[in-house]
């Protein structure tokens, strides 16, 4: 966020009308728009120094692919939101992105208003699809979830104890509900449901919501 709480945006695409054109909606919306880059590396490096709340990225970039881009800047900082913009609503296209740490995946031909609502959304870790999209990650986090999980040396006896309410929270979260949809459900606020996620996230010594749903789904907590 920056001094005046306006949360801080980076724009990143190669067509310079398109990036301009978004970077003003934004601005005009009341996002700081601290950054904007028309390549890949040129992206990482006024990433690392803008430090952004989030990315908003394209994936078809020259110098170093959309995909390596967030891959880079979320393993450095994990707190960073990526917003996928991309013109391909290609499956694998979705998939890599949230492999490689993707917070949402919007298709650029939502209106001004569906992206404003996306950023602000991802802004605060809710992950924001198009739609149809959303169903295809769930499924793919399921497949995830059913192959074995790199070893850890620990047993899940030695897991973590989360309270109830960290529990009820993961469930849903597994279930592919939003944090607007998990408040709404458990009648509690937006900000609480955030507050629980990261502090499962801090206790499961996991870095993202991908992690944390195949963790859940792993436990079944996704069929209860």
């Amino acid at each position: 966020m920056s001094e005046h709480g306006q949360i801080k945006v980076m724009v990143v695409d190669d067509h310079p009308m398109w990036r301009d054109a978004v970077a003003r909606d934004l601005a005009e919306a009341g996002f700081d728009v601290v950054a904007t880059a028309g390549d890949g590396e040129q992206a990482v490096r006024r990433a690392q120094a803008a430090s952004p709340d989030v990315l908003v990225l394209d994936l078809n970039l020259p110098a170093k692919p959309g995909v390596q881009v967030c891959k880079e800047l979320v393993g450095a900082d994990p707190r960073l939101r990526v917003l996928v913009l991309s013109a391909s609503g290609e499956h694998a296209d979705v998939l890599e992105a949230v492999k490689s740490g993707a917070t949402g995946y919007l298709l650029k031909s939502a209106s001004t208003g569906e992206l404003i609502d996306a950023v602000r959304r991802t802004a605060v870790g809710d992950p924001v699809f198009t739609p149809g999209l959303a169903g295809l990650v769930l499924g793919e986090y399921r497949r995830l979830a059913g192959e074995p999980a790199p070893a850890t040396g620990a047993d899940k006896s030695d897991a973590p104890r989360l309270t109830e309410r960290e529990t009820e929270v993961l469930r849903l979260v597994a279930k592919g509900l939003s944090y607007k949809q998990i408040a709404e459900r458990l009648v509690i606020s937006h900000r609480t449901v955030q507050n629980h996620v990261q502090n499962t996230l801090g206790k499961l010594q996991l870095h993202n919501r991908v992690e944390l749903v195949r963790y859940a789904i792993e436990r079944g907590l996704d069929d209860v």
